[in-house]
């Protein structure tokens, strides 16, 4: 999946990103909040900040505790709500954390980290666009 849009308006809490599948036509959006739309956005046109912020920050210390982000999964959907993992690679061992997607996905942009989405939580999103 990829990161087709952002939409970000000022006067909502709630902000909108939308992924798509890299080689194929189906898309949805996420709902997500304000300070987490401008970090995705943020990283995205490569803007820096005088000092780290949150994502920045954890980025920073994945880094410093020789790991690395392999990837984020979208990995379940319940009751409306999305679920994320991010799957950092340390000295030869995977490990998984449970994210919000929107923290997630700014991880994912900082460092041009692959996004995927479980084939379960796709074909359920999909399904809505066919009511």
């Amino acid at each position: 999946m990829e990161l087709s849009r952002i939409m970000i308006s000022e006067t909502s809490d709630h902000q909108i990103i939308v992924l798509k599948e890299k080689d194929g036509q189906r898309s949805f959006p996420i709902v997500i909040g304000l300070h987490e739309a401008w970090a995705i956005d943020r990283a995205v046109k490569e803007i820096p900040t005088p000092r780290p912020l949150t994502h920045d920050l954890l980025t920073s210390v994945i880094v410093q505790l020789s790991g690395g982000i392999e990837r984020i999964e979208i990995s379940d959907l319940k009751n409306n709500t999305f679920y994320a993992k991010i799957i950092i690679r340390q000295n030869g061992s995977a490990l998984e954390i449970d994210s919000r997607p929107s923290d997630a996905i700014a991880l994912a942009m900082q460092g041009n980290t692959p996004i995927y989405v479980a084939k379960t939580v796709l074909e359920e999103v999909c399904k809505w666009d066919n009511l």
